[in-house]
């Protein structure tokens, strides 16, 4: 049992340190063309959508797009409303990384390990050099998925850990485990990536799959929370928001649960349990965001009112 612990331990080590490299590398790669591209493309709310979904696929973390926007809020490059869409679009931008996860492609995680490592090792230039990292970051997160993937076989014998695994079945057990899981691995795409690994090999079910993957959405709330801390009303409204937007759709999942997860079922036809959790997470956030979108103004004016604006920043937004 030990050696299974530190195997998945092993494991998600490696796939929170490529996350996090991924991440910054890819912010240094794009250099300061990604904080231009949010001030450029947020005219409107739906402008700003769709420039948090793409800069979320680009850098692989909703996390990191939503602390870029605070912080451009906070320097009043961007106001409240334009950093409402970019959460919007953030949430949707992260479901690519499970649909990513369940293409079960870290068998070939060494290809792209050795692809990134020749590529930092015989090249000098800093663009090749970047591309190198990308590569071989990419390479580390397979390879970490593939390490916990193999780490979990053995569990299939242990009887304690079917057993507890049957809890995820009541979805606000599978939801309180799957928020906690991320609130402390900071990743809800590790989250939502090792309930994948746990259904693909038959640990987890369909339905607490999905309970986990809706936790993880309330999870990921904590680090915009702390990059609030100390910001400017709009920030904090933001911060606010997102959390607030989180916690009604979760909830609104909670309460329509089972008819949810048979939706997802008919959507996914005869898709693997793995490929049905990814659709689950794409169809969830993106059903929320359809429906809260046409909310934003509501909900603009109700902050507004908790948290109004002060001095010469009320000024010039309003």
């Amino acid at each position: 049992m030990a050696e299974i612990i530190l195997s998945i331990v092993a494991g998600l080590v490696l796939f929170l340190f490529a996350v996090n490299n991924l991440s910054e590398t890819i912010r240094t790669a794009i250099g300061g063309r990604a904080n231009k591209w949010i001030k450029r493309f947020t005219s409107n709310t739906f402008t700003s959508l769709l420039t948090g979904f793409v800069i979320t696929v680009l850098l692989d973390s909703s996390s990191a797009v939503i602390i870029i926007t605070i912080v451009l809020i906070n320097s009043k490059a961007l106001t409240f409303r334009q950093g409402m869409g970019i959460v919007l679009g953030a949430n949707v931008g992260t479901t690519i990384s499970s649909q990513i996860i369940a293409m079960d492609i870290g068998k070939y995680s060494p290809v792209l390990l050795f692809a990134g490592f020749v590529l930092l090792l015989v090249s000098k230039s800093a663009k090749v050099n970047n591309t190198g990292k990308i590569i071989l970051y990419f390479g580390v997160l397979f390879f970490g998925l593939f390490t916990m993937e193999n780490a979990v076989e053995p569990l299939r014998d242990e009887p304690f850990f079917h057993e507890w695994m049957k809890k995820t079945d009541n979805p606000f057990f599978g939801a309180g485990a799957g928020a906690l899981i991320t609130l402390v691995i900071q990743s809800s795409s590790a989250t939502v990536g090792m309930s994948i690994i746990l259904a693909k090999k038959g640990l987890l079910s369909l339905a607490g799959g999905i309970a986990v993957m809706l936790g993880a959405e309330l999870g990921t709330c904590s680090d915009t929370l702390l990059a609030t801390i100390k910001g400017s009303r709009a920030a904090i409204k933001t911060g606010i928001f997102h959390i607030t937007f989180n916690l009604l759709t979760i909830l609104l999942g909670l309460a329509l649960f089972y008819p949810f997860v048979h939706l997802v079922e008919l959507l996914s036809g005869n898709a693997s349990i793995e490929r049905t959790i990814a659709n689950a997470h794409v169809l969830f956030n993106l059903s929320g965001v359809l429906i809260f979108v046409w909310l934003v103004p509501v909900f603009e004016r109700m902050l507004n009112r908790i948290l109004p604006e002060r001095g010469e920043y009320a000024m010039n937004t309003a």
